[in-house]
């Protein structure tokens, strides 16, 4: 089911279309009479488009784990920065604020997301602030994830090459430097930002590793709970990475680091065993 996160108030920044929030609860099944779990999915793209096989794929996946899914469609090229941070931000609040229909447990809301979805993930991990006012009662929850998830996620426009794309898509041809500081999310990690599972390809040749060494850096330096996986070889965008074996295991070891976090649902193991 798709959902209108801005209930028609879409932001004046506005240029392109609409953002489009689609649902994937967990089985009844699965649930029982407890709340679930859930993630944000933001699928990459370099801010001109969405990728489909890092969208609904991904989301089964989690529904096999016991966990609710959203996918969300954030405004991209020709829209540019804010509007998909006000997006993925909205999103993260819509859910809590509707979580008793949706079934899922708000105090475990968190966010996963590819390539420059990566990037989005992780600057609402870490709060990077949009200068606009609230709008309404959904406007005041909290944005911020309860954990994250980065699969060769973009993070810096200061410190790693490989994400001149993105950033041009987001922020125009010459961004500033103080907006391309505002933008890079190693630079706001604090305390309060959620643990983080990331993983990445040493020789992605797209968006370059070191985008998520310079995140894992700063969340160790903050003392963020975090767990890093850098695979030797992999082209960029392999989603689930089914093509790939020695990749694809991401989300076997995401799957267990969720399960220590007690995000897996034990009905959903019996089932999957």
């Amino acid at each position: 089911m798709t959902h209108d996160i801005w209930s028609g108030q879409i932001p004046p920044v506005n240029t392109g279309t609409a953002p489009e929030l689609a649902s994937f609860p967990v089985s009844a099944e699965i649930r029982g009479e407890k709340a679930s779990p859930a993630v944000l999915i933001l699928p990459g793209g370099g801010y001109v488009h969405h990728a489909a096989h890092e969208s609904e794929p991904v989301a089964r996946w989690f529904n096999s784990l016991g966990i609710a899914a959203f996918v969300l469609k954030y405004r991209v090229r020709p829209d540019r920065h804010p509007a998909p941070l006000l997006d993925a931000k909205r999103a993260m609040r819509f859910i809590r604020h509707q979580h008793a229909q949706f079934g899922i447990d708000p105090d475990r809301l968190g966010v996963l997301g590819f390539s420059a979805g990566g990037h989005l993930a992780a600057t609402v991990s870490v709060d990077v602030p949009t200068d606009q006012p609230p709008r309404d009662d959904i406007d005041r929850i909290s944005a911020r994830p309860d954990l994250a998830i980065l699969c060769y996620p973009v993070v810096s426009f200061v410190e790693t090459p490989g994400s001149g794309g993105s950033s041009a898509n987001l922020l125009g041809a010459a961004p500033s430097r103080a907006m391309r500081e505002l933008l890079s999310a190693e630079r706001h990690v604090d305390a309060a930002t959620p643990p983080t599972f990331l993983w990445h390809t040493a020789d992605d040749a797209a968006v370059d590793v070191n985008n998520s060494l310079v995140y894992a850096r700063a969340l160790g330096t903050h003392s963020v709970p975090f767990e890093l996986h850098v695979f030797p070889h992999g082209r960029h965008g392999l989603g689930l990475a089914h093509e790939e074996p020695r990749v694809a295991q991401w989300t076997e070891l995401c799957a267990g680091w969720l399960d220590s976090l007690g995000w897996v649902s034990r009905a959903a193991a019996r089932l999957a065993g």
